[in-house]
């Protein structure tokens, strides 16, 4: 096999809703190049181009290190990444996580961290999470698109073939067109349903020891009733295995050439005459707080909050900060301690001109039998230790009183006590049921007796409301 092609440039696209041309399309963006510092380490630069600069639907490409703003005041300028990051974050939101760089591996017959970190851009695909795209050059075509729904028997054939460390066999290999699309470790690929419309479907994994695609929809059933924000999912069964279709929330379907309605989500969404598909700008919380990656774990959700108060559209920080508050609450609930940097994103309002808290992703509860539990992030001021009342300890970042922190753990709390009858309507047997039990507590095991007291009086009437009788929850 002759050596592979070695980059130190290439091109940057973003996807705008072009008024002018009644299009939804990509546009070049900029040029990103490795450069040779005087230290003789390899850093990464990028430029705009002049005439994405003067795009009244441009976005940051990243909106900590690259922004347009600052890029309009000096065009041709050559920027490079924040201080203590060796890349982009916005771009590096764009590239291939664990799961994608082995099946890009396995594609290129290539050996484990093998490749150089522009193979693994470019290999990524055009359907790739966000509204970026990397290519060889300013001319080249987009590439390995996703695949459909009819492929899904096929792609998970060859998913476990990567997922096994196996070759691929040659005839599977163009089913992998859409895996390495989406973040994460786990077996997975983007996929579109009969209407065009774009799904991530999430696969079984050769050491799940139960089912990952009811437990995974289950948790996202619970946040749903909580009143968080989740996309559409669906449970297929493709022979004896499961899969878990979720919306992307990243596209969304408009007339020609147009954003988003304001205040809307992509999945509000259908194909219909005249629509074309636009795409959404994604930025991780680990890029939205100019995080190194393995500073990630002394971050809390005091950090989240604040970085939605700096960073995101005023019209939406009240209502984000809440949902925070909540998401942060439902992890207690349900043990899911893989809550960290990369699981929080921000998607782009181009209604807005600002960023707001992504819809809910990658929420799994893990079962143990510790009694006492941490989550990924710092809760309060007991650091990660996984209880309301440590969550209620700083409140104030979230939320502005006390009876609002409450409410929303009561709503939360509603919503987790019927978690037995959400997880058996999607198929969960009596063992996963038994195995639950250890993930999703009890109010009782995360919470004071003091806070349980004051979680199960009904709040305060609002004044002038005539006055109830005072009556507390029953236990579950």
């Amino acid at each position: 096999m002759p050596p592979r092609r070695s980059h130190d440039r290439v091109a940057i696209f973003a996807h705008i809703a072009d008024h002018a041309d009644h299009r939804h399309h990509f546009v070049p963006a900029g040029l990103l190049d490795k450069e040779r510092a005087a230290s003789d380490q390899q850093v990464m630069s990028f430029a705009y181009g002049l005439r994405y600069l003067k795009r009244p639907e441009a976005f940051d490409v990243d909106p900590r290190a690259l922004s347009l703003a600052r890029a309009r005041e000096r065009p041709g300028t050559r920027w490079y990444p924040s201080a203590g990051l060796d890349e982009f974050g916005g771009i590096r939101d764009a590239a291939p996580d664990a799961w994608g760089r082995r099946v890009i591996e396995a594609r290129l017959n290539a050996a484990p961290n093998s490749l150089d970190e522009f193979t693994y851009l470019l290999e990524a695909g055009s359907d790739r999470v966000g509204a970026l795209d990397v290519r060889e050059a300013l001319d080249a075509p987009t590439r390995n698109p996703a695949g459909n729904l009819a492929s899904l028997r096929y792609l998970l054939q060859a998913a476990a073939a990567v997922d096994a460390g196996e070759p691929v066999p040659g005839h599977l290999i163009p089913y992998l067109g859409g895996a390495p699309s989406a973040g994460g470790a786990r077996p997975k690929a983007s996929l579109r349903d009969e209407d065009g419309v774009l799904w991530l479907a999430k696969f079984p994994a050769r050491n799940d020891a139960y089912d990952m695609a009811i437990v995974e929809a289950g948790a996202l059933d619970l946040a749903r009733a909580a009143g968080l924000t989740v996309p559409p999912l669906r449970v297929l069964a493709v022979g004896v295995q499961r899969v878990l279709l979720v919306r992307r929330f990243d596209r969304y379907w408009a007339p020609a050439g147009q954003p988003l309605p304001v205040g809307s989500r992509g999945y509000d969404s259908r194909p219909q005459v005249g629509f074309t598909e636009g795409r959404i700008p994604q930025a991780s919380a680990l890029t939205m707080m100019g995080c190194p990656e393995m500073d990630s774990a002394a971050k809390g959700y005091r950090d989240l909050a604040q970085t939605i108060r700096e960073q995101v559209a005023p019209a939406c920080i009240a209502a984000d900060n809440e949902e925070l508050f909540a998401r942060m609450a439902l992890n207690i609930f349900i043990n899911n301690d893989d809550d960290h940097l990369r699981n929080h994103a921000f998607s782009y309002d181009a209604q807005l001109s600002g960023w707001r808290l992504s819809p809910l992703y990658d929420v799994v509860p893990r079962p143990t039998v510790a009694r006492e539990r941490r989550l990924h992030l710092s809760v309060g001021l007991q650091g990660k230790l996984a209880t309301l009342d440590n969550a209620m300890s700083e409140f104030a970042a979230f939320v502005p009183d006390k009876p609002a922190a409450l409410g929303v753990i009561r709503r939360v709390w509603g919503a987790v006590r019927g978690w037995k009858q959400v997880f058996e309507a999607h198929g969960a047997t009596p063992t996963l049921i038994r195995t639950l039990e250890q993930a999703i507590r009890p109010l009782s095991d995360i919470a004071s007796p003091e806070l349980e007291r004051e979680l199960r009086r009904r709040p305060p009437a609002p004044p002038g409301a005539p006055l109830k009788k005072m009556v507390q929850y029953p236990m579950p």
